[in-house]
């Protein structure tokens, strides 16, 4: 029973996806010591969000340090977790690329002179198979701050968009999603698209701005339900106060003056990044030696907050103004690009892709079924045969830096370029069975790395002797705007000053036929689609200038794949003798392996068992695929065989055929002389071809011949036999015990 008084802390508002399916946001009940709590249940699905966040800022803090976190809890679904500990430890890779989706959508709607520490955590409590959560992660955690008292820009909601047989859908099911060619979250507030991240199936650029304002109409509906309920909040109405910035305005206008005019000079001197880093550095040291030297440790944090206002204003106005870049390039110019393939000699595939002062290190690995990845989460299990990795060492920009696990940025950077790349590899081809590894390791980075990333990753693929459908290329571009004056400048293969300084980061990967994927993230309010369209339609040229570049040092996969890359054949047998080729304990599979030096893995698919047998040379190949066919073959009249004399009886010889498959070669069937015995003619071990003349129809015994394949004897005639009598007599039986069936009287042709 619910206490009447606890009762009426409970507040829910629900609303409708627009195919009946209802989506309840409740608060009140969960989690009440937190700042704020809310709970977003659509189906089965139920997710927690809570946030909380310190009274007072860390001193000097220039910035707002903020943590978000997603957790899918095992106990949602009726699972243990693996492992040995058998619970919850780091988070997955799946579990961080939802947080960042999260992350990415709240930061830039904190105000920016707000630097308290602040918490956002996101757990899944129940979860529907059928109902992904991370389209709903957003949701929560917007509901649970716009349920407390913590200021806050809001509030904003996430969704994921599809297409389904030409239909946008709104959150479709996983069932709809596998015949979907746009799979994209998209976060908005009520006003203005905030975020993207997705993958599609080569799409049109305006398909892609169709599915923004279909998503963003979406949204609107879900962000008047958090009002609805923050309404009904008392603590949240109104925000908490807050005073995290002490500010000198005679200061800050004192910097503006004396060093405005340096910065813009030097932003429009079109040098590279560390010389202008060193320029602007020079200029605030030499502003903080007119500061009294008893003053300059106390009033140097507010200083550097106020020249970076400087240089920010100052680069973007000489970008609007002069229409020139940092490094001198027009707004749709691309960077120097050069290329090398085969840069590695021992890797299967590798390629450098250098963009300006961006470059990158990319190889691929082909490996068997055994090297794929499997994953292990509370809601999606199975494996992976496409695996990207992207690094991002500390030298690459200059700095000195602790390595430690791999960074969420690494992580998100990778799943993008592993997005763009997946659709056009071969994966879907029975004649490409490999395990694919990527790895881009970024040597130099000013810019899009993970478009380097994407570029470097294609080349390699080619490099390696991947088919690939279609080779992708990705660009990044970014957005400078001002709303007094309304100029706008969309710029091209942007460099991380104008990434770090501007409105927008949109990256965009495709083929020349269309969008493969996408990732925007905007920090200014209102972004029309026209501008969208604007700066889609300058990245597509983009795309295809890059492209070019690309076909001119690979135009197309290497024919054959390195000598040194695993083979691996593909085999279909039927699934009755899986266990046949595994054998008692797996002897007979890894005696395969070891005695032909190849790699086999059976998996049972439908009806059958698909074999991949992969080995550095083909010889080792064969003489797998030989014994496996062995052991699965059917023995059919009339078929020779090769087989191996197991036994010696004094009516014949006993021959293994087939593995596992005897016969009775009898004593007639030898040669067309009459033989007493097989004295000096057959002995145990012996290597001989036999036709197999006959199966028994009652106990389905095979019967060979030996004779048959030999040069018949001039004027022979096959002596004429009567049937023998039932019983055990004449030559006697099998070595069992069985007869041996009754010969016919007529006489036997070749």
């Amino acid at each position: 029973m619910i206490d009447n008084s606890i009762e009426k802390t409970f507040k829910t508002t629900t609303f409708d996806l627009g195919d009946g399916r209802q989506v309840t946001i409740e608060t009140g009940k969960l989690a009440k010591q937190a700042d704020g709590s809310a709970v977003v249940k659509m189906g089965n699905t139920m997710l927690l969000a809570t946030v909380c966040c310190k009274k007072e800022a860390a001193e000097n803090a220039d910035f707002m340090p903020l943590q978000v976190e997603y957790q899918e809890k095992y106990a949602a679904v009726g699972r243990f977790p693996g492992g040995f500990f058998k619970r919850e430890s780091r988070p997955s890779e799946y579990e961080i690329l939802i947080a960042r989706l999260v992350d990415r959508a709240l930061r830039p709607l904190f105000p920016a002179d707000f630097h308290a520490e602040t918490q956002v955590l996101v757990t899944l409590i129940s979860g529907d198979k059928n109902n992904l959560p991370d389209a709903l992660a957003c949701l929560a955690a917007s509901s649970a701050l716009a349920v407390s008292d913590i200021p806050f820009e809001g509030p904003i909601s996430e969704v994921r968009v599809g297409r389904v047989n030409g239909q946008m859908v709104i959150n479709p099911t996983v069932e709809e999603m596998e015949n979907s060619d746009i799979d994209m979250i998209v976060a908005a507030s009520m006003d203005n698209i905030m975020m993207v991240e997705g993958e599609m199936k080569e799409i049109s650029e305006q398909d892609m701005v169709d599915a923004l304002n279909f998503a963003h109409q979406a949204i609107k509906i879900q962000c008047k339900a958090q009002m609805e309920l923050a309404a009904q909040v008392e603590k949240a109405n109104p925000k908490r106060e807050y005073c995290h910035e002490h500010n000198d305005e005679e200061l800050r206008e004192r910097i503006n003056k004396e060093t405005y005019d340096k910065v813009y000079a030097i932003a429009k001197a079109c040098i590279g990044k560390h010389e202008r880093n060193d320029a602007f550095d020079a200029i605030f040291a030499e502003f903080m030696e007119t500061i009294p030297e008893e003053e300059r440790e106390e009033k140097e944090p507010m200083l550097q907050r106020y020249y970076h206002d400087v240089q920010y204003h100052a680069m973007r106005n000489m970008i609007l103004n002069e229409r020139v870049r940092l490094d001198g390039r027009k707004m749709d110019e691309i960077r120097p690009i050069w290329i090398e393939t085969d840069y590695l000699p021992s890797a299967h595939g590798s390629a450098i892709f250098t963009r300006g002062e961006t470059q990158s290190l990319a190889t691929c690995t082909l490996g068997t079924k055994l090297d794929e990845q499997t994953i292990d989460g509370a809601i999606i299990e199975g494996s992976n045969r496409f695996i990207l990795h992207y690094n991002f060492p500390p030298f690459s920009v200059g700095e000195v830096k602790a390595i430690r696990s791999t960074g969420r940025r690494e992580i998100g950077h990778g799943n993008l370029a592993n997005r763009a790349l997946k659709p056009m590899i071969p994966l879907d081809d029975p004649s490409f069975p490999y395990t694919v590894r990527i790895v881009s390791d970024i040597l130099e980075s000013n810019g899009s790395s993970s478009m380097a990333t994407v570029c470097a990753g294609t080349l390699a693929l080619l490099d390696c002797g991947v088919k690939m459908k279609k080779p992708v290329s990705g660009i990044a571009m970014g957005l400078i705007t001002d709303e007094q004056t309304d100029k706008y400048a969309i710029l091209s293969d942007i460099l991380g000053d104008e990434d770090h300084l501007g409105d927008m980061d949109f990256k965009v990967c495709g083929t020349e036929d269309g969008i493969t994927a996408c990732q925007m993230d905007i920090k200014i309010n209102g972004l029309s689609s026209e501008r969208m369209a604007e700066a889609l339609e300058q990245a597509k040229k983009g795309r295809l200038y890059i492209l070019g570049k690309i076909k001119e040092a690979m135009p197309a996969p290497r024919e054959d794949y390195k000598p040194f890359v695993p083979r691996i054949v593909q085999l279909q047998i039927p699934k009755e003798f899986i266990g046949a080729v595994i054998g008692p304990g797996g002897k007979i599979i890894q005696e395969m392996q070891r005695e032909t030096n190849t790699v086999i893995n059976i998996e049972e698919v439908g009806n059958f068992g698909v074999v991949d047998i992969a080995a550095a040379n083909v010889d080792d190949i064969n003489a797998a695929v030989a014994r496996i066919k062995a052991i699965t073959q059917v023995p059919e009249v009339g078929e020779v065989y090769h087989g191996k004399v197991k036994s010696i009886m004094p009516f014949g010889a006993f021959v293994e055929f087939l593995p596992n498959q005897d016969g009775l070669l009898h004593i007639s069937e030898v040669e067309y002389r009459r033989l007493e015995n097989l004295d000096g003619i057959l002995k145990e071990g012996d290597e001989i071809d036999v036709k197999l003349i006959a199966i028994d129809e009652k106990t389905g015994k095979f019967k060979l011949s030996r004779k048959v394949l030999l040069p018949k004897p001039e004027g022979y005639v096959e002596p004429e036999r009567k049937p023998r009598p039932a019983g055990n007599g004449g030559h006697g039986g099998h070595k069992d015990g069985h007869n041996r069936p009754p010969r016919k009287p007529e006489n036997k042709e070749n």
